[in-house]
């Protein structure tokens, strides 16, 4: 028992540890999310040329929006590596534990989605003129990227196999995300007005658990015709 927890574990830490390397050798997949979500802020900013009040209405729309986008763009980049040069394969063929093969892609997913988060808060305070460090949001954000890079990684590995999986992701991680989406953008908007959150906390948390439940067990079956 002990053992395979540590094989499950080891397995997650070097798929997690091999991402990491090759994003520090090509720096393709943090630099274009960063850059797709600076773009699309600035792009927001400029064409809500809006007063104080109206700017705290929209930014949480924007920056759940734009966190979406970047993730997809990261997840169809992610993959498209995997192809180029056969990873995914060769980790699908190995005798390792799927549910690891999972959770390692998941985590990477994870942290990179939650670096480009990091670039994005700071800009956004100073863009819209309101402050989004706070505890409330720090919460709403971790569950919110964990919820999407976990049904995120479900559906790019699904999707992965056909022609048009550049254009087939978006087309079912969004409907699919939408419950998130909306739990989160609802968190936001209460973090912001000054109100409780753990209404909306204990929904993102049972979302979460619903897309980590359904990635274990259907990542079992990706790679199969």
């Amino acid at each position: 028992m002990i053992d395979n927890v540590a094989h499950f574990f080891r397995t997650v830490t070097a798929i997690v540890r091999k991402d990491f390397q090759a994003e520090l050798r090509s720096r393709e997949l943090v630099g274009s999310m960063a850059l797709f979500t600076l773009l699309s802020i600035f792009i927001f900013s400029f064409a809500l040329e809006l007063n104080r009040d109206v700017r705290q209405e929209v930014v949480s729309g924007v920056l759940w929006v734009t966190l979406v986008f970047a993730s997809i763009l990261g997840l169809n980049r992610s993959m498209a590596q995997e192809r180029e040069q056969a990873n995914m394969d060769a980790l699908l063929i190995a005798p390792v534990s799927r549910v690891a093969i999972y959770a390692g892609k998941l985590t990477g997913n994870l942290i990179f989605t939650v670096l480009v988060g990091l670039i994005l808060l700071p800009v956004m305070t100073v863009l819209y003129d309101v402050s989004l460090f706070r505890v409330g949001l720090a919460l709403t954000l971790i569950g919110g990227v964990l919820g999407l890079s976990a049904i995120g990684t479900l559906l790019s590995a699904m999707t992965a196999q056909t022609r048009a999986r550049e254009t087939l992701l978006p087309i079912v991680l969004l409907p699919a995300a939408l419950p998130l989406v909306v739990i989160v953008v609802g968190a936001t908007n209460d973090v912001l007005l000054g109100d409780g959150v753990g209404g909306w906390l204990a929904a993102l948390l049972v979302i979460d658990t619903i897309y980590l439940t359904l990635g274990a067990l259907l990542f079992e079956y990706t790679g199969e015709d």
